[in-house]
């Protein structure tokens, strides 16, 4: 029999009841979290392939060589064997030295960096055929030079020829290409060939496809880059747990092998800190990663061969001087700069050109021999390295902010710099000399799951491209007016675009990526 508190109990829960029924509260919660619930993101992405299951093996008891009746091994230990072992055996013991992993030491064949699904053979194609389409339109350049030349490089200087043709017109992408010229540069130390392209950018409306959203890698992304060639349009993405990603927009997703153009390969253990294309052979990719290696992809070959491997630091940027695909300049460390010859094998130089990291490394497009770094010490530098031959070179120009500055890039003219820092500025460096400095208030502040803001510059110098945290847009700053102008914002977009590239030769194309490893492209409308 049920007493008298119980009876309370089940008459509250009843009454209890009614009243949910009668106000129909668990209706309107389902309703509720179907509504709120997160939409499935449908955009393209990478497809790891499948591992494959070990084979069952039988389990083996373990028994003593005594419970079994057999006699103990008569070799014993060694000679040099301890209660307190050292960290390396003696060394006249026979006991080998443990090596170092072969995988990080030694070139990466395709299949064994390869971590899709499917093939890659459809990204070699690609990549072969931009490297021809860049040997046919510099093939007009090559018969300038007489036979005993034509077997050099093609960065080298023509001599007392002036070549000027005629750009394509590309002013339905909202931009506009004049007459380039290949002109002689009369130089001592190098030999090349200077192409001069002023582009003009109206900032004409972008637009966010659907089709041109896609998850390139699975990391936070920490370098994006367009394949320069116009015919084209391949993008390669770092991230922070060393994957490369490669993404053909052009690819059909129509076909029947069901491919969607995203390439993953693992060439590295740490984040990717640079990628660069060959100038005169996009099938070459050259990628360096904070676990201290410098790898070059050879997509003929299919290996990522390894150029160089550091003793224990990490390698925090890497770029090429223009016309000069022989020589690579990289941060090794904290503020070393280190030129390394990839012909010879070895480096020909090194300086320690600051007190902290080098964050980014950039060359002046009109004259090579000026180069400009940002480190995390709080300043951006320019270096003449026609004056570098000293133990502590000087500096051109040194730009101070309060705090860490994360990149220093020239603008397709050279006559002017941007500089990137966490103290919420971006500066502008003009002038004969770089001497006309101005700062432009934007907020750069992100945390640590976002990588960090880098202000790009477009197709000309009067636009610069950075990320915006707060509505996870892109800000287009103006640097004749000092602020933004505009911002590049879609529904499409649903994080923070924090690393961008712009296409060298589509005007209009810009990437932006994200800490989820997604990139977006925008287009002209």
């Amino acid at each position: 029999m049920a007493t008298e508190y119980e009876r309370k109990r089940l008459e509250n829960i009843r009454r209890n009841d009614e009243m949910m029924a009668a106000l129909n509260v668990r209706a309107k919660a389902s309703l509720l979290a179907a509504a709120t619930k997160r939409p499935r993101d449908e955009s393209k992405s990478y497809k790891k392939k499948e591992k494959q299951s070990k084979p069952e093996t039988p389990i083996v008891m373990r028994k003593s060589l005594r419970t079994r009746g057999l006699d103990p091994d008569s070799v014993g230990l060694p000679d040099w064997f301890s209660d307190y072992p050292k960290r390396t055996p003696p060394l006249n013991s026979s006991a080998p030295l443990q090596k170092s992993s072969a995988r990080l030491l030694a070139p990466l064949r395709f299949d064994a960096a390869y971590d899709g699904e499917g093939s890659c053979k459809k990204l070699v194609e690609t990549m072969l055929l931009g490297t021809a389409s860049k040997s046919m339109v510099s093939g007009d350049v090559g018969t300038l030079k007489d036979d005993c030349s034509s077997t050099r490089r093609r960065s080298s200087r023509l001599s007392n020829v002036v070549v000027n043709k005629e750009e394509h017109d590309v002013s339905s992408c909202g931009g506009k290409l004049v007459k380039g010229s290949v002109k002689d540069e009369n130089d001592d130390d190098s030999l090349m060939v200077s192409t001069r392209r002023t582009v003009e950018f109206d900032g004409e409306t972008l637009s966010l496809e659907p089709h041109n959203v896609a998850r390139v890698v699975p990391g936070r992304v920490f370098v994006v880059k367009f394949m320069p060639c116009q015919n084209v349009k391949l993008i390669a993405a770092g991230d922070k747990l060393g994957n490369v990603g490669f993404w053909n927009l052009d690819c059909d997703e129509g076909e029947e092998d069901d491919d969607d153009g995203i390439y993953l390969f693992h060439p590295h253990t740490a984040p990717v800190s640079s990628l660069v294309f060959q100038q005169n052979s996009f099938s070459k990719v050259i990628s360096s990663s904070y676990d201290g290696l410098i790898r070059l992809m050879d997509v003929e070959k299919s290996v990522f061969d390894l150029v160089y491997s550091s003793s224990g630091d990490a390698i925090f940027s890497l770029s090429q001087r223009p016309n000069d695909e022989q020589s690579l300049y990289f941060c090794e460390g904290y503020g070393k700069l280190n030129v390394w010859d990839l012909r010879a094998g070895k480096s020909n130089f090194h300086w320690d050109l600051h007190e902290h990291r080098i964050n980014s490394i950039d060359f002046n497009p009109q004259n090579p021999h000026v180069m400009a770094t940002s480190s995390t010490d709080g300043t951006a530098c320019l270096w003449d390295l026609r004056s570098m031959g000293a133990t502590t070179p000087k500096t051109l120009k040194t730009v101070n902010h309060s705090r860490a500055v994360h990149s220093a890039y020239f603008s397709p003219t050279g006559l002017s710099l941007a500089t990137t820092s966490v103290d919420n500025y971006i500066g502008i460096l003009s002038g004969t000399n770089f001497e006309d400095v101005s700062m432009i208030s934007h907020d750069n502040t992100t945390n640590r799951w976002i990588s960090t803001f880098r202000a790009v510059w477009g197709w000309d110098d009067s636009y610069i491209f950075v990320g915006n945290r707060p509505s996870k847009g892109i800000d287009v700053i103006s640097t004749k007016l000092k602020r933004t102008v505009k911002e590049l914002h879609d529904p499409l977009m649903k994080a923070i675009p924090c690393r961008i590239h712009c296409h060298p030769l589509n005007v209009g194309v810009l990437a932006g990526s994200t800490a989820g490893g997604q990139v977006y492209v925008w287009t002209p409308k």
